[in-house]
């Protein structure tokens, strides 16, 4: 039991080092839009993802409406990110008031080059976004306590209730179970 412990936190030490990496290698100069909009909409086209640092990105995981919020955190070189993300797609067109947020945690350099070719590709029309925060230490922990850094990983929240899930949904259904257990009840 000891040996699992120190094993997991071993492995939570080691995401967070890789988390922190990444980020510090992403920065390149590029600025961060600052015009975060205190509401995301359905169904862009994604003609333009703004970079965020956590403080720009915070006020958009909290609501004062009973409408529900799905926010993901994800990264192209993610699989089974990758593989969620039509399940997600599929859900918002399925229920349109609901709205989603996706947080890539790719580099911005690759915006132009790799990120809105892929989103073409995949037909992501859900709003995204990149978070570029070096911070990972912080931010991770103001997000959720019990989140390791690990992604996939989405925010279900309403002004009451509010769920995490360190996981990748296998299913529209699967999401659809989550969200109805959590937060329609």
């Amino acid at each position: 039991m000891v040996k699992t412990l120190f094993v997991k936190q071993k492995l939570q030490a080691i995401i967070v080092l890789l988390l922190v990496f990444c980020f510090c290698a992403s920065c390149n100069g590029i600025k961060s839009d600052n015009t975060a909009a205190s509401t995301v909409s359905n169904k862009t086209i994604n003609d333009s993802i703004s970079v965020y640092n956590f403080e720009e990105i915070e006020p958009l995981l909290y609501t004062n409406t009973n409408k529900t919020y799905i926010v993901n955190f994800w990264a192209m070189w993610c699989a089974p990110c990758v593989k969620e993300l039509p399940y997600i797609e599929a859900y918002a067109d399925k229920y349109p008031d609901v709205e989603v947020l996706l947080v890539s945690m790719d580099f911005p350099k690759d915006i132009d080059t790799k990120l809105k070719p892929f989103l073409k590709t995949k037909n992501i029309t859900n709003k995204v976004v990149i978070l570029d925060d070096p911070d990972s230490n912080t931010w991770i922990d103001k997000i959720d306590s019990n989140w390791s850094g690990a992604i996939p990983f989405t925010i279900v929240f309403n002004n009451k209730k509010r769920a995490f899930f360190e996981r990748s949904f296998e299913s529209v259904e699967d999401l659809e179970t989550e969200i109805n257990k959590t937060i329609n009840n």
